[in-house]
């Protein structure tokens, strides 16, 4: 056989041994569940199709028959297994589903939900200037428009005294010319 029949041979072995079960046993077991499914298979109905569905007030023996009609691989049949961990998995139909309930969120997604909204919150009232930050950044701004404005005049100053002196020296020269002739 391949190495994984094997290794899985050797280890339902070691499971044999441990639960005390022989594999004769076993296989007596498996061979009269296969005859019983060949069986019912001649029969032509299925474990399925002969229990009818449950009405709600059913008796609890009703579920007790499912559970034995219910086709088991290996040696689940054989061995009961109590595992606290595991968790059978719950299909839910459309119609259980209720969208009317809000949505439980995790930890995460509220701090996420919670940062978005203060962030808005802040940036309204950064806008509105009623923040430190925003006030600060406004006198900031009110002193650099004087600085500029201040500037700007000076610069406008500056260019006037320019064109003064030009015009002097023009007009200087223009003197100046005119005497030499």
């Amino acid at each position: 056989g391949r190495p994984r029949t094997r290794w899985r041979d050797y280890v339902s072995r070691l499971a044999w041994e441990r639960l005390g079960l022989h594999p004769e046993e076993l296989e007596e077991v498996s061979e009269e569940r296969d005859h019983e499914q060949e069986e019912e298979g001649e029969e032509g109905a299925s474990p399925k199709d002969t229990t009818e569905e449950k009405q709600p007030g059913s008796d609890s023996e009703d579920s007790d028959d499912d559970d034995s009609l219910r086709k088991r691989a290996g040696v689940e049949g054989l061995i009961e297994i109590e595992n606290p961990n595991r968790v059978a998995q719950k299909s839910k139909k459309v119609t259980q589903i209720e969208l009317d309930e809000p949505q439980q969120l995790s930890r995460r997604e509220r701090e996420e939900i919670e940062k978005q909204k203060a962030k808005e919150r802040y940036m309204k009232m950064h806008l509105a200037g009623k923040t430190d930050q925003a006030k600060a950044d406004l006198a900031r701004l009110a002193i650099i428009r004087k600085q500029r404005e201040e500037a700007a005049k000076k610069k406008e100053e500056e260019k006037k005294a320019k064109e003064a002196v030009a015009a002097a020296a023009a007009a200087a020269r223009g003197v100046n010319s005119l005497a030499l002739k």
